[in-house]
């Protein structure tokens, strides 16, 4: 098995197509000012959002999609997941016919690598399956809210613009609302069964696409479930004998035992993401997932005494010694742990999902004793942990406001083709590319060469994707371990007061938050202390957050909660 063997996963851990840990995590933690609107107006309202029986006029009607059947299904919110090998002549059709009328469409989209010469074998070849000709305007994922800023105040805005969450800061909102069409006239209600992939998206995630109160976005599905995994060396805890821990003590216990710095081995990286999740934070990386009702009253995670406890115990572990000395540089999504893991230089750290896979399928030839598994997150105190779930999408391909109608179904006639489930001609032909051309079948597992590599990635994946899904025909084994683990994390899971919902919160207060992380990750590493946090909470509320809260609960009173 080799690094690039197809792995097929979309929802948190399509994020693999990104090239680094250090992007893959931006995408988890990086924040987002929420958006959509109450007001019906073609510009929308500015601040607002849209939910109960205003959205359920919106969104599409959810027909299931039968074409395949998983060998795992989804349980607790989980993703479904494929275990067995790929048979390329029992890949079933989700499309049967060309939707496309052959138009030509622009798109913009964040790429993480070298974008491919237009034209390609790969490009040529979705653009016959859609009947559409997709002409690609990749930019720079890494400076991609710079470009998109720019795009989106111009006259000369493409026919397709991608929008992940995380680069939805600033004047972006607003400019989603003014030059993105709606897309409710096409796939609102039973409208959408044109499009029997969009059909088959789940209905949480078009909730999340709709943007001042239109449908405008076509949504990339995640999972409910958490996608950072404190991970773990298995083969390492075996061989010393190592017990996984059930509780925060027990791991602080066991990070002790494991830690020898004079040997240059240490317990674990930064532990702060997974220290919420067992202290029952709610997620600060996208903000309405922030606030929960408690005792009747809504509250502001970092108004959380739980979030204090998280950080301190985080801290603990950095003044103890037991986490590894490059951790202390910087933040921990700003390092890319995975060569001194694989070295056993530590043998625990926090990431995203995706690399479960990727660090199994890269040490499978150079170190076959390498195994990488997941600890389900322990509690605190002998009680479980309290997860929240995730936002259900978290990054967008919007049409252009001015697009004809032609063009806005030609755009759905190719998400309905990247939206195809795992397991059809589609999916393979979006994910993988032409058989022989950029990728071979080798005993049932799809293995991308070097031009498959180059040229199908970061594209058409884009536009539109399926329910959460996890595949490794190469590895089945790690497949059924990463659905089986969200299986089990989503009994413990629940939603926070406004899951779901897209909200545009009035811009006096966009950056009240903005300081937050940097202090979270000052205070763990020991250059701040907890006192520093409980005054900048103290300045956040003089500042507008307890009018931001007045703001929200009025949401609250209107809308009602997502929470269960």
């Amino acid at each position: 098995m080799t690094p690039n063997a197809a792995s097929a996963s979309s929802g948190p851990s399509r994020r693999s197509f990104l090239a680094s840990t250090a992007v893959a995590t931006a995408a988890v933690a990086g924040g987002m000012p929420l958006l959509a609107a109450c007001g019906g107006s073609d510009s929308g309202s500015r601040d607002g959002t849209t939910s109960g029986k205003d959205a359920k006029k919106i969104l599409p009607t959810f027909v299931a999609n039968n074409v395949v059947t998983p060998d795992i299904p989804s349980k607790n919110g989980s993703s479904v997941g494929f275990t067995g090998k790929l048979d390329l002549a029992g890949l079933k059709t989700s499309v049967p016919k060309k939707l496309g009328k052959g138009a030509k469409v622009t798109v913009m989209s964040p790429f993480w690598g070298s974008p491919p010469k237009g034209g390609n074998p790969y490009y040529t070849a979705m653009n016959a399956l859609t009947g559409v000709d997709v002409v690609w305007q990749n930019q720079d994922g890494n400076t991609y809210d710079q470009k998109l800023g720019a795009v989106l105040a111009s006259s000369d805005v493409p026919d397709v613009v991608v929008v992940p969450g995380w680069n939805m800061g600033g004047k972006i909102p607003s400019a989603i609302l003014s030059k993105f069409a709606d897309l409710g006239p096409y796939l609102s209600g039973d409208a959408v069964k044109d499009y029997p992939n969009l059909a088959a998206i789940p209905t949480d995630a078009w909730q999340r696409s709709i943007f001042g109160g239109k449908l405008r976005g076509l949504p990339m599905p995640s999972s409910y479930v958490t996608n950072i995994v404190p991970f773990y060396r298995k083969d390492l805890f075996d061989k010393a004998g190592y017990t996984v821990p059930k509780t925060t003590e027990e791991f602080v216990a066991l990070a002790k035992e494991i830690t020898n710095a004079k040997a240059k081995v240490w317990a674990c990286g930064d532990m702060k993401w997974t220290a919420f999740n067992s202290f029952g934070v709610p997620s600060g990386g996208e903000k309405p997932l922030g606030w929960i009702v408690q005792d009747g009253k809504l509250v502001n995670r970092i108004e959380l005494d739980a979030y204090l406890e998280a950080l301190e115990w985080s801290r603990k572990l950095f003044d103890a010694g037991y986490v590894h000395p490059d951790f202390k540089l910087g933040k921990s999504q700003a390092i890319d742990p995975s060569t001194k893991f694989a070295a056993g230089e530590f043998l625990i750290y926090n990431t995203d999902i995706s690399s479960w896979y990727g660090q199994q399928a890269s040490q499978a030839t150079q170190n076959p004793g390498f195994q990488i598994w997941g600890m389900d997150i322990f509690g605190t105190g002998g009680s479980d942990p309290v997860i929240y779930a995730t936002q259900p999408a978290n990054i967008f391909a919007f049409v252009n406001k001015k697009a004809s109608e032609s063009v806005i179904r030609d755009v759905l006639a190719v998400a309905n083709a990247t939206a195809a489930p795992y397991g059809t001609k589609e999916y393979m032909l979006t994910n993988y590319g032409v058989e022989g051309t950029h990728y071979a079948v080798k005993d049932g597992v799809p293995v991308k060469n070097d031009k498959g590599n180059q040229e199908v990635a970061n594209a058409f994946v884009m536009i539109a994707s399926p329910a959460s899904t996890i595949a490794h025909p190469d590895l089945p084994d790690v497949a059924r371990g990463q659905v089986e683990w969200q299986q089990r994390m989503g009994a413990f899971t629940k939603k926070s007061a406004f899951y779901g919902m897209q909200i545009t919160e009035p811009s006096r207060w966009t950056n009240l938050s903005n300081d937050f992380e940097q202090l979270e990750d000052d205070i763990v590493r020991g250059r701040k202390k907890i006192s520093d946090m409980q005054a900048a909470v103290s300045d956040w509320k003089k500042k507008g957050g307890d009018q931001l809260r007045d703001w929200y609960q009025k949401l609250l009173d209107e809308n009602g909660t997502a929470a269960s």
